[in-house]
């Protein structure tokens, strides 16, 4: 019985030129990500402070305007269920 062996045989300066270049190339991607996001975050922080009322007090409104309606719907709630009740 005769036996086919071959061998794999693999290019060791390719390879290693191929990690050399998927290292930079991540490298790369990453000073990329991180000056793309720089930009993004001063902008974002320009564009806030040039606002006429700040995030923070829209938020509170929202907030209270939230409550407020909670609180009127749970009393209609309640009303109905009195009235119902009679």
């Amino acid at each position: 019985m005769a036996t086919n062996q071959t061998t794999f045989r693999v290019n060791r300066r390719l390879l290693a030129v191929g990690a050399v270049l998927t290292g930079t190339g991540a490298v790369l991607a990453l000073v990329g990500t991180a000056i793309a996001g720089t930009a993004l975050a001063t902008a974002g922080r320009g564009w806030v402070q040039n606002l006429e009322t700040p995030p923070t007090e829209l938020a509170t409104r929202a907030m209270r305007g939230a409550k407020a309606a909670s609180q009127a719907a749970s009393h209609a709630g309640a009303d109905a269920w009195r009235t119902q009740a009679q």
